[in-house]
């Protein structure tokens, strides 16, 4: 994968910024770095974090992939109506195992 900017950033900062108003990107670029935890990376510092953006990016994707799977809160409860708790528990478990996170 290749984990973007803002991955890198969620990297640099340990968190994820508000990036309407705190970091704001244009053109591939900080536009805007009101961040006051962490003074504004260079891009070198930022091209470090590759691989953890990556990770980050694969496991972001892995969790959407398992929330379309598990369904919503109400298809879950009818799973567990109708199969019960240890086949819910099961489906999962199968879930996680097809998408994990790194």
């Amino acid at each position: 994968m290749s984990g973007g900017l803002s991955h890198k950033i969620i990297a640099y900062l340990g968190r994820t910024p508000n990036f309407l108003n705190e970091v704001i990107l244009a053109d591939g670029k900080i536009e805007t770095w009101k961040a006051t935890d962490k003074v504004k990376p260079t891009m070198d510092q930022l091209n470090a974090l590759q691989s953890e953006a990556d990770k980050i990016e694969n496991n972001n994707q892995a969790v959407s992939n398992r929330q379309k799977e598990y369904g919503t809160v109400e298809k879950q409860i009818e799973f567990i109506t109708e199969k019960g708790l240890e086949a819910w528990k099961t489906n999962v478990q199968a879930i996680k195992t097809k998408y994990p996170k790194e």
